[in-house]
Parts: structure tokens; sequence; C-alpha cells
């Protein structure tokens, strides 16, 4: 049994516990109960409305539909608190149809916010200063973890590159997850076509992720035409490889973690020339200790969705996934940027965090 065969069948015992819950607090409502003194088995059949509702979200993916379930699963852990606190404080009952109604609520609007979060992209700047002569202002632009297919298809993301024209940028960055397993051949040639009609001072650099050889070889195209449909465009494919851009400063492309054969970051920047600034893209930000060894003026990463799903990214961080889940961190003279990229995987919610690209200004103290 591998690892995924595992979890699916994890995931499928704790849903099946959080369907019979979930049904079985229903089944208290009062409207329930009396529809059940006559008709038991409609009574019974209202009571699966709430889970009926969860699994139409499977129409999505199965893991969509998990995600729901354990939402309204502790909907209605936190209305049960919530109720316990009432009654030992006021010393009354607590109306266990509000109760009921208020998790469904809850749950609804929670997850709500998080659709909107996960669908509407929002821009983060950020200005970082350097010793290196690097012009009057370097502008990049990083974009990481489209996953097209699930809340962008080609047409969207190409809508979202005509807004990255708009903040005028040197460069434009794809740091991984570019495509998913399950992305259409048709959604990643509008896609890569969108970045070939972007208009840039230096170009566009692509690193692959984890997800853009695709893990299954399902979908309808390879990652050799994805290469080719990226070459086509005029984007930059890095594999363990640098740039010297314009003879004023590097881009170098990483290999992804998955990659056994991986070049080490100290080997990708011995032989650059320090003097000038280095920019080092690397999907999963977990080598910082190594990267800045190499000395790296500028990492930037993707991967953690800045969390995604309350709180799994605050536990990925605790057991070591990532050395950041979000954000910029500081070390020595290497600053590092990690996205909580442009979309997400599989699940259309972002409940710890929000969909971004990153606008990236450089200048010269």
């Amino acid at each position: 049994m591998n690892m995924w065969t595992l979890i699916i069948c994890i995931l499928g015992i704790i849903s099946t516990l959080t369907a019979v819950y979930i049904t079985v607090k229903t089944r208290r409502l009062s409207i329930i109960k009396r529809v059940s003194e006559r008709h038991k088995f409609i009574g019974f059949l209202l009571s699966l409305l709430p889970v009926a509702a969860v699994s139409l979200f499977a129409f999505i993916n199965y893991f969509t539909a998990m995600v729901v379930a354990l939402h309204l699963f502790m909907g209605f852990v936190i209305c049960d608190i919530a109720a316990f606190i009432v009654r030992k404080s006021l010393k009354k009952s607590f109306n266990y149809d509000i109760q009921i109604y208020s998790a469904i609520l809850l749950t609804a609007v929670y997850l709500g916010i998080g659709w909107f979060m996960a669908h509407n992209i929002f821009v983060t700047e950020y200005t970082f200063y350097t010793d290196k002569d690097i012009g009057d202002n370097l502008r990049i632009v990083e974009i990481a973890d489209s996953h097209l297919g699930i809340t962008l298809d080609g047409k969207r993301f190409a809508d979202q590159i005509n807004r990255v024209q708009g903040t005028d940028p040197d460069v434009v960055v794809i740091a991984g997850d570019f495509v998913d397993d399950d992305t259409k051949k048709q959604d990643m040639i509008e896609a890569c076509r969108a970045l070939g009609k972007l208009n840039t001072t230096y170009g566009v650099y692509f690193v692959f992720g984890n997800h853009d050889e695709g893990y299954y070889n399902y979908r309808n195209f390879t990652s050799a035409e994805l290469r080719r449909e990226l070459n086509e465009n005029g984007v930059t494919v890095l594999e363990d490889e640098s740039v010297l851009v314009d003879n004023e400063f590097y881009i170098v492309g990483r290999q992804d973690r998955s990659v056994p054969a991986r070049a080490e970051a100290v080997t990708l920047t011995e032989n650059l020339d320090k003097s000038k600034y280095i920019v080092l893209l690397d999907h999963q930000p977990n080598d910082y200790e190594n990267e800045t060894k190499a000395k790296a003026d500028l990492v930037l990463s993707g991967h953690t969705h800045g969390g995604h799903i309350f709180p799994a990214g605050l536990i990925g961080f605790a057991f070591g996934a990532n050395d950041r889940v979000y954000g910029t961190e500081v070390r020595n003279s290497t600053t590092f940027v990690v996205t909580s990229g442009i979309s997400d995987w599989a699940i259309p919610f972002k409940t710890g965090t929000f969909s971004e690209y990153t606008v990236i200004d450089i200048k010269s103290k």
C-alpha cells in the first residue's frame, strides 16, 4: 500500500465518521423530530440534507468535499462548546435548534470567506535594498502555484497576466506548480501564450514545481510538451541553470526538491560573479541554510500556498516541512520571499491566507 492509498483510506474513514456525526446531530432538530414521529423514513432523509449538501462539493473533487465536511464538523463542535459554556454560566438550557443552525451558518460564512480569498487575487508589494549596483530599480513580479484548473483556467490566468502587465515589470518569474495533474492541455497552451505576450524589459523565467512534471500521467499532455510550449512563447526554463541578464544580475533556476539529482545551491552559484545581484528561484522553501551559504541575494519560492487551509501551514512548519510558510525572512545577506500563490492545489478555499502575486522592487542603496 503506497502513501496516497493509505491517505485516501484514512480520509475515507474520517469522512464516514464525520457524516454519521453530522447526521446524528441534525436528526435532533425539532422539525425533524416532529416529522419522524409520523414518517421515520422521511425524517431520516431530512437529517441527511447537510451531508447531501456537503457531498455536492465532490463534483469539484473528493478533497474539497472532505474539507467542507471537516469544517462543518468543527462548526458543530464549536457551537457545542459555546452552548455548554452558556448553560453553565446562565444555569439554563440553550435552544438546540439555534445551536445547530448557528453551526451551519458559521461554517458557511467561514468557507464563504475562504472561497473569496482563493478566487480573488491580491497584489503584495515588497521593496528591498542592496549594496550591489542594480541600476535605479529592478522590478520583479513573482507568480507561483497557478495549478491551472482549480480556480484559474487558461482564460482567467491570461486575465491575471494582463493585470501583471499593468505593473510594468522588468522581469516575471514563475516559481513552480504552473500546472497540475488534471490541468487540461488547452488551458496550459492558453496560459503559456499569455506569458508570451508579456512586455517586459528582461523576459519571463520559469522553474518547475513538484506538480509540473505530473504524478500520475493521466493529463492529456506531457512535461515535455509543457517545456516546448513555454519555449515557443519565449519563456526561459531554468533547470539547475543560471543566466546573466544584461550583464547586470543573475537569475538562477533550481530544480524542485522532488528531483533527487538536483544540484546543491552552493554548486549553482559557485562560479557566479558575487559582485552582481543573484536571484534564485526554488519552488519549495526548505533549504534556507544552504541557499544562504550560496550567497544568493534574493530567493523566491511558493509551494506552501501560505498555509492554504488553517492550520495546515502551521502544522507543516512545526514538523519542519518548510523553512517558512509565507512572507519574508532575512538570513545574513540573503532575503527570502514565499508567496501564497495565485491559486491552489485541489481545494478552492483559502482559510489560512489569500491568493496573490508579488511585485518586488530591488533598489540600490
